[in-house]
């Protein structure tokens, strides 16, 4: 029973993340936890090896690998500013915002949003002189539900979509949780205006600098996006024909970032530049979280025999409350064997992701974009505070669990 001990002492850690004078990092915490696991002997190096979920790795290197693109040939900064530019309201500024951040995060992954949407709409915040809070908090709101619809919105649900059985990933996710997704992204615009109504009233028109840092570049990660949009609808012809389990979405990240690699002469710089503490902190992850499998503790405190642990409301509700403690990414690594120990629908599948995505909105530590977005807020002047953040994400989750709720249990499988 050393690694439940070992899991809870990381999580108190990430929690805190202060050690005397020592500040640590998220991914250094978890490292920590899984090279003591192993020491330990709870889990063998060789077990620890296999326990790394190589398709999520690859993945992950591969849209970080696309998003880092974006980010250093300013492409990403161009289609927002074409986008954003159009607005002449703030209500209109606002839904542009909310689906188009969230619909981004989609398809490019929710933490790289995060990184890219905090200067523009900080910019934004400036040249239309509307509150930075109200902007700031919108773009967390839609990164974080507009991720909940994709298997590659969020690392969370990619985890689901690969490990969790779903024979069409992309079909069941989209198919339960567009609808309900796209509600939520508007109920978001109706809380910023009761929260922020003295913000809401007639922009100036802006001519917005939108040139691209480097055209080449620029150029490979549109190839990219075509490749991610025609592998998606790819994977999911495979499946109608049959030959889905042979598609594996880990293809999509890979050719995804070939272009980018093959045709750019800044793919070191690029491949340097991605998010290789979030890579670590996912391989480390693995390796603790089989470690607590192995032990039997969250089997023995789950009754795999109930199947009120695969209802609709027992997994929102569980992921929501528990993601507040353990993390969502943590989270779902251990109650994924649980549902696919008692053969769970593909429903309460989506219920897992939806719910421990959207328990990111309650608090800011509640979701890594969260944190994401107040660090490179805080180094431009501006901030959002834990009170102003709950104030908003209370009755946001409420509201969220809500409406995923009701779509879920009405909706017949697909």
């Amino acid at each position: 029973m050393i690694s439940p001990l070992i899991l809870i002492l990381v999580l108190v850690l990430i929690a805190f993340r202060q050690v005397g004078g020592l500040r640590l990092k998220i991914w250094q915490i978890m490292t920590v936890g899984a090279i003591a696991v192993v020491a330990l002997g709870e889990i063998s190096p060789v077990d620890a090896i296999r326990s790394i979920n190589v398709d999520v790795m690859i993945f992950l290197a591969g849209m970080f690998v696309v998003g880092e693109a974006m980010r250093q040939s300013g492409y990403l900064f161009h289609l927002t500013n074409r986008l954003f530019g159009r607005a002449d309201s703030t209500d209109e500024l606002l839904i542009m915002l909310l689906f188009g951040m969230g619909m981004l995060s989609a398809f490019l992954m929710n933490d790289t949003i995060a990184i890219i949407g905090t200067p523009v709409v900080l910019y934004l915040s400036r040249v239309h002189r509307v509150a930075p809070g109200l902007m700031l908090l919108s773009l967390a709101f839609a990164v974080t539900i507009g991720s909940a619809m994709s298997p590659i919105g969020n690392p969370q649900n990619l985890l689901i979509a690969i490990d969790g059985g779903l024979e069409n990933p992309f079909a069941d996710f989209f198919g339960n949780l567009f609808i309900p997704t796209c509600i939520n992204l508007f109920i978001v615009y109706l809380l910023m205006k009761a929260f922020y109504r003295n913000e809401f009233r007639r922009l100036d028109q802006i001519h917005v600098n939108d040139a691209l840092r480097d055209e080449h570049l620029a150029r490979a990660c549109r190839i990219s996006l075509s490749m991610i949009v025609i592998l998606i609808v790819l994977k999911m012809g495979a499946v109608i024909w049959g030959i889905g389990e042979s598609f594996r979405l880990t293809y999509i990240a890979v050719a995804a970032a070939l272009p980018v690699i093959l045709l750019s002469n800044r793919r070191w710089e690029i491949l340097r530049g991605i998010d290789w503490e979030t890579l670590i902190f996912f391989a480390s992850m693995f390796v603790l979280m089989e470690a607590v499998w192995r032990s039997g503790f969250i089997q023995g405190s789950l009754n795999l025999d109930s199947s009120e642990i695969a209802s609709i409301p027992m997994v929102l509700g569980l992921s929501v409350t528990l993601s507040q403690l353990v993390s969502n990414v943590p989270f779902v690594a251990l109650y994924l064997p649980v549902l696919n120990q008692i053969g769970a629908t593909a429903q309460a599948m989506v219920a897992l992701a939806a719910g421990s995505t959207i328990a990111g909105n309650l608090s800011i530590l509640g979701a890594a974009s969260n944190v994401i977005i107040i660090q490179n807020a805080e180094k431009d002047g501006a901030t959002i505070t834990f009170v102003e953040f709950i104030k908003a994400g209370i009755p946001l989750t409420a509201a969220n669990l809500a409406v995923y709720w009701l779509f879920l249990e009405i909706q017949p499988p697909l």
